[in-house]
Order: structure tokens, then C-alpha cells, then sequence
């Protein structure tokens, strides 16, 4: 696929922004990395060899009678008995660097809980005994594919919306904006404080209601555009010639409105970020046990005595955040009209 010569220099513009570019490739690293976390962190081995066969409990669960054992019950792979049944087999495992899931509790600390960082937990465990390192791991996915998701939709559903009023103009403008004005007054955390009375908050529950009043974030920005747009000569001689406006509004008009909607989507996705993680830290958010940021946050606020919690969650979200402000700031550069 050749790029056109105005995207070669947006890409050069981009590319020559070293910080953005740098924290592009960093964090797509890491999140390439956080996709697979289960091969990461995590309390099943990677691979077991048994009596002759192979087994991936990492991505399919055996019963400990495959094994050997006499339960038809999921198998303990840290267990001494399956261990042992595995051994007189000749067998083999090969465990995940961490060998803690995000949800598995270190039954073996030598300390109460939250135990300080040590060679079993490199960052420590929470109050409960979970293992930092994998929580922080499962967390930034999910954090990063929930704020990638609201970002997208929202987006689209905010590009239609002041694509529609911008070239219409007229009482859909004006209807529009009013209704804007209303939608955007609504108290978006009250509402989530009373929903999630009678509704137990899930991903897609969460991410339904946020995507509401998400969406509002580009329909100015995406509105001036096509109200400049639409009364631009070649705008003018398309509809003479005519052509339909639908064709008009996303085949020549859209085009250009997509340079602000590019520059401002890093800038959303950090926004959708620092929600979940408000919402989490409120108790508001991702259900109870789910490894989340803003949860961590919390419990380095209750438990003051362990600082690795508040540290651990600060590190990641500045590291997160930074690194997608980077790139934010190189995109606007390279769709700089200007440049």
C-alpha cells in the first residue's frame, strides 16, 4: 500500500517527533506484551509434558484425572500431588515468568498480607495476598482495550453527529446543539452512583454507559469543519454536478475533518483511561476481584504502611499516560495544516 504524498509527510512529521515516536513503539510494546498475559502471569504452567503427551492448561483446562489423580476436579498444578503424578511419569511443566494469576492468593507468605516485594512477588502483594505484578499486568490491558473501545465508537458516533450538523445547518444545527447542551449537563457520576445500586458494573455495562457521554467530545471539533467545508467551490460544484450528500459529506468533506479528529483521539483515549481508573479508585467501576488500576490506587490509600501499592499504581498510569500524551503531541504536529 504506497501512501500519498501528503501522508508520506504527515508520517515524516511524525517520525521526526522523536519523543512521540519513541513512546509509540514503547507502548505498543508493552501493550503487545500485556495481550499476553496469561503467558506471562499466571498460576498453570505454559505447557506440562506427561506420559508421552502434550497439555496446555494455560489455554485449556484439565481435570487431575488426565493426570492420574482421582477427582474429575480442576487440576493444582502448585500442588505437591499433581507434582508428583507429573514426576513418577518422568513428566515436565514450564511455569510463566510470574506464577501468579491475577486472581491466585500467595498462600505461602511469610508476612501478613500486604507482604513487601521479595523474589516471589517482585512488587509486593496486595491486602489480600494477590500478587502486584500480575494485578498491574491484567490491569493495563484492560484499562488500554477498554479506553481503545469507548475511543473508537465514540468517535464514530461523534464524527456522524457533527458531520450532520455541520452540513445541514439550519434547525438540525440548532436542535442538535440544544440537545447537546442538555446531554452534557446531565451529572454523568451520579448517574453511575445510581445505576450501580441495582446493576452489578461489568465491563460492557460500563463501557454502555460512559459510551452516552463520550461521544459528545468531538462533535464541535468535527462540526466547525463541515461548516466551513460545505460552502468551499468544489463542495459547491460536487452538489451542482449532482452528486449526493452522503457522497459529499464522507467522500470530500470528512477527509478534512479527519486531521483534528486523528489529533484529538490520543488526548480522548487517555480521558477514558483516567475515568476507569476514577471510577475503580470510587468503587464504581470494574466489578469487585477484577485486577484494576484504580482499585490498586485504593488500596494503596487504605494501606499506607505498604508504599509499593501507591507506587506500583502511580509508576504505571504516569508511565500509561505519558507515553500516550507523546504520541498525542506528535499526531497534532504531523496534521498540522500549518506544517
Amino acid at each position: 500500500m504506497t501512501l500519498s504524498p501528503l501522508n508520506q509527510r504527515r508520517f515524516a512529521l511524525f517520525k521526526a517527533h522523536k519523543r512521540g515516536w519513541w513512546s509509540l513503539w514503547l507502548f505498543l510494546t508493552l501493550f503487545i506484551l500485556s495481550l499476553g498475559a496469561e503467558l506471562i502471569a499466571n498460576d498453570k504452567p505454559i505447557v506440562v509434558r506427561f506420559d508421552g503427551g502434550w497439555y496446555f492448561p494455560v489455554f485449556k483446562r484439565y481435570p487431575e484425572t488426565v493426570f492420574g489423580g482421582e477427582f474429575p476436579l480442576q487440576a493444582d498444578y502448585k500442588g505437591p500431588y499433581i507434582q508428583e503424578l507429573i514426576e513418577k511419569k518422568d513428566g515436565w511443566m514450564i511455569w510463566p515468568p510470574i506464577p501468579f494469576h491475577h486472581s491466585s492468593i500467595n498462600y505461602d507468605l511469610q508476612v501478613p498480607a500486604p507482604a513487601p516485594p521479595s523474589w516471589a512477588n517482585w512488587l509486593g502483594t496486595d491486602d489480600q495476598g494477590r500478587d502486584v505484578l500480575a494485578r498491574v499486568i491484567y490491569g493495563f490491558r484492560i484499562s488500554v482495550l477498554f479506553a481503545l473501545t469507548l475511543t473508537l465508537i465514540s468517535s464514530v458516533i461523534g464524527v456522524i453527529a457533527g458531520a450532520l450538523q455541520g452540513f445541514y445547518g439550519g434547525w438540525v444545527d440548532l436542535v442538535g446543539q440544544r440537545v447537546l447542551e442538555i446531554w452534557s449537563g446531565l451529572p454523568v457520576l451520579y448517574l453511575l452512583i445510581i445505576l450501580a445500586s441495582f446493576v452489578q458494573p461489568n465491563f460492557w455495562w460500563l463501557l454502555g454507559i460512559m459510551l452516552l457521554f463520550s461521544w459528545m467530545s468531538l462533535v464541535d471539533v468535527v462540526r466547525a469543519e463541515f461548516l466551513r467545508g460545505r460552502n468551499l467551490e468544489y463542495v459547491r460544484a460536487a452538489r451542482a454536478l449532482g452528486m449526493r450528500n452522503g457522497a459529499i459529506m464522507f467522500r470530500h468533506i470528512l477527509p478534512n475533518a479527519m486531521v483534528s479528529t486523528m489529533t484529538f483521539m490520543p488526548f480522548i483515549l487517555t480521558g477514558a483511561i483516567g475515568t476507569l481508573t476514577a471510577l475503580d479508585f470510587l468503587g464504581f467501576g470494574l466489578p469487585p476481584g477484577a485486577p484494576s488500576l484504580g482499585e490498586l490506587v485504593a488500596q494503596g490509600k487504605a494501606n499506607l504502611q505498604a508504599p509499593w501499592l501507591g507506587i506500583s499504581a502511580f509508576m504505571v498510569l504516569a508511565i500509561m499516560l505519558t507515553l500516550l500524551v507523546f504520541i498525542g503531541e506528535a499526531a497534532r504536529d504531523a496534521f498540522d495544516p500549518r506544517k
